[in-house]
């Protein structure tokens, strides 16, 4: 018989987290997080998005044995002034087992019919910053740091469930050797003339940070019409700022602005830190940071 277990505590929440270590233990494609940076966003007293949001985190028991994990998410901007009448899930791992993935779901179902919600969507995070979308295919190539890798059988417990896609992603790759400059500095240049653009480029970070507002600003403008789409708060943007500007290099940081000097678009470049993770195994402590910081210099 599949039991739940509501995650509060710190002990808890660990398991939570640390769930699928387990569930893909000598798995070489499955990216795994840091511990510690995950428990922070799950902590309501250090992730401002609890602001605006509620979450509920569930372990689920098979008699002893941990075999599946969920969080069941209400965003209250989304909610409330986007009249979106919606409950999120994440963070939905699980063995295969089909009693397991249902009792998760539909906990989360009883949370929102609670609350007269219409549906149910997932997995997503708290907002478009998150972790979203489970994987259907290419389950041959190694993770990405900000994507959620999971096992093939997922998909069949999904349509199963009486899921169906709401959106597709694609993840792809191609040789840096196709990407000439060659090709484009022509065009860049003709098309800098013609509108008056002009980049901004960086050397240090505390460059980036007094721009970083107006980049988060252009990112609600943006995304905007499209669905699952959360506003990122003033508060957010010092949180996020803090937790991944100042991780990036800035040299990877490429600003447009126009005649004006009005920011129109941005792009952020980031090497793979998918095998350092990977080598990290969870902990920045003693190793993992020195393979974060080697992985940021490639």
């Amino acid at each position: 018989m599949i039991t739940l277990h509501e995650a509060k505590s710190k002990q808890d929440l660990k398991r939570f987290v640390t769930f699928p270590f387990s569930l893909y233990k000598n798995n070489k494609y499955w990216v795994p997080p840091i511990i510690n940076d995950e428990l922070e966003s799950f902590d309501k007293n250090k992730n401002p998005v609890f602001k605006d949001a509620e979450a509920w985190f569930f372990l689920a028991f098979d008699g002893d044995k941990l075999v599946g994990r969920v969080a069941a998410v209400i965003n209250q901007l989304e909610v409330n002034q986007q009249n979106v009448k919606k409950m999120r899930f994440g963070w939905f791992d699980f063995v295969d087992d089909p009693a397991v993935s249902k009792a998760l779901l539909d906990k989360v179902a009883e949370i929102g019919n609670e609350r007269n919600l219409e549906y149910m969507e997932g997995p997503v995070g708290f907002s478009n910053l998150d972790k979203v979308g489970v994987l259907v295919e290419g389950f041959d190539h190694i993770g990405t740091m900000i994507t959620w890798y999971n096992h093939p059988y997922y998909k069949d417990h999904y349509e199963n469930l009486g899921f169906v896609k709401e959106k597709e992603y694609m993840e792809n790759k191609f040789p840096a050797k196709n990407a000439d400059p060659k090709l484009f500095s022509k065009l860049n240049d003709l098309i800098k003339r013609r509108y008056g653009l002009k980049e901004v480029n960086f050397t240090k970070t505390k460059e980036v940070m007094p721009l970083a507002d107006e980049m988060f600003d252009l990112f609600n403008e943006t995304y905007a019409s499209l669905s699952s789409f959360v506003p990122i708060t003033e508060i957010q943007k010092a949180y996020f700022k803090k937790k991944y500007i100042s991780f990036i290099n800035p040299e990877y940081i490429k600003f447009v602005k126009d005649k004006d000097d009005k920011l129109i678009a941005f792009a952020i470049v980031m090497p793979s830190f998918s095998e350092a993770l990977q080598k990290a195994n969870g902990k920045l402590f003693p190793f993992g940071l020195y393979h974060l910081l080697k992985a940021k210099k490639k």
